[in-house]
C-alpha cells in the first residue's frame, strides 16, 4: 500500500476519531519530512546526519487464531533518510487496527507492521514485536554525562534561539556528553506539550553550558514534532559551534501508548544506547 505524504492539519490529531474494529493500514498518515528540513536550511540531497527515529510502543495487542488476546511491547526504528515521519495519533490508531484482528503469530505481526509502516514512511522500517509473555525487560537509566539543570542561572527566552550557542574556540577541544531534563515543545499541529530529555554529545571546542541549557528552554514555547525539534537542535548546534562530531537524541515521554526518541548524528558515530528516561 502506497501512502502519499500530506499537511500536517489534514492529520488526525486534535480531531474527534472512531477506533478501528479491524486490521486498518490506511489509518497511517505520513507527513513528509522536507517542509521543515527547508526551514532551517537541510538540502534534500545533503543531509548532515545520519539517525533515526526510534518509537516505543506499550499498547500493542492482537488475537491469537483461537480469539485469545496476546498483549505485547514493540519497538519502530524509522531511518532518519526515510522521506517521511509518521504522525504520531495515526500512528496509535492503526496499531490498536490489531485489537480485534486474529494473526498468526507474534513474527507475522512483526513482518505486517515492517510492510506498513516500510510504506508510510518510504524507507525500511525495523520492528521489533516482544509478547509479554516472553518478560521482555527495558532498562532505565541517566546517560553518562554532565546534568546541565543544577546551573544557577537567569533565563527569560522561551523560543528557539541559536545565539545562545557559543563555543570557544580558544580553548582545547573537548570530548563530551551534556544533557537535560528541561526539554518541553508543543505538538505543531495541537499546542499540546511535548516533555523529554535532551542529550549533547560532542567533539570540538569547548560549548558554554549555560547557553546551552537556556538554548534548550527556549524550545518551551515552540510548536514542532519531535523529530523536527532534534533536527532545529543539531543543525544550530553544528552551525553555531562548529564540533568535529555531533550527536543529538531526545527521550520524549509517552503519548498515546506511543514514546519517540529521535537521533541525529554526524556520520560514522555510532547510536546512543536504547536507555529509556525515568519519566518514560
Amino acid at each position: 500500500m502506497s501512502h502519499a505524504p500530506s499537511h500536517p492539519g489534514a492529520s488526525p490529531l486534535g480531531k474527534p476519531v472512531a477506533y478501528a474494529e479491524h486490521y486498518a493500514p490506511e489509518l497511517l498518515f505520513p507527513i513528509a519530512r522536507q517542509g521543515k528540513r527547508d526551514e532551517i536550511g537541510i538540502a534534500p540531497a545533503a543531509l548532515p546526519f545520519i539517525g533515526e527515529d526510534l518509537w516505543n510502543a506499550y499498547e500493542l495487542s492482537w488475537l491469537d487464531p483461537r480469539g485469545k488476546p496476546v498483549v505485547a511491547l514493540a519497538s519502530f526504528r524509522v531511518p532518519a533518510d526515510s522521506p517521511n515521519l509518521i504522525e504520531s495519533k495515526s500512528f496509535k490508531l492503526y496499531l490498536n487496527s490489531f485489537n480485534q484482528t486474529r494473526v498468526a503469530s507474534a513474527a507475522e505481526l512483526a513482518d505486517t507492521l515492517a510492510r506498513d509502516l516500510s510504506a508510510a514512511a518510504g524507507a525500511p522500517v525495523a520492528v521489533q514485536v516482544e509478547p509479554l509473555s516472553t518478560r521482555p525487560e527495558r532498562p532505565i537509566g541517566y546517560p553518562e554525562g554532565v546534568l546541565l539543570d543544577t546551573l544557577d542561572i537567569d533565563i527569560d527566552c522561551y523560543s528557539p534561539d541559536p545565539a545562545l550557542l557559543i563555543a570557544d574556540h580558544s580553548q582545547p577541544e573537548v570530548g563530551e556528553t551534556l544533557y537535560s531534563h528541561l526539554l518541553k515543545s508543543n505538538c505543531l499541529v495541537t499546542g499540546q506539550p511535548d516533555w523529554g530529555m535532551l542529550v549533547v554529545r560532542y567533539q570540538g571546542a569547548p560549548i558554554d553550558r549555560e547557553g546551552l541549557l537556556r538554548y534548550i528552554v527556549s524550545f518551551r514555547q515552540h510548536n514542532e514534532f519531535h523529530e523536527q525539534c532534534v533536527e532545529r537542535v543539531f543543525v544550530d548546534i553544528l552551525r553555531q559551534c562548529q564540533p568535529t562530531e555531533l550527536s543529538v537524541w531526545a527521550r520524549y515521554t509517552r503519548r498515546g501508548g506511543l514514546d519517540i526518541n529521535p537521533c541525529r548524528r554526524t556520520p560514522g558515530l555510532p547510536a546512543p544506547a536504547s536507555l529509556a528516561e525515568v519519566r518514560q
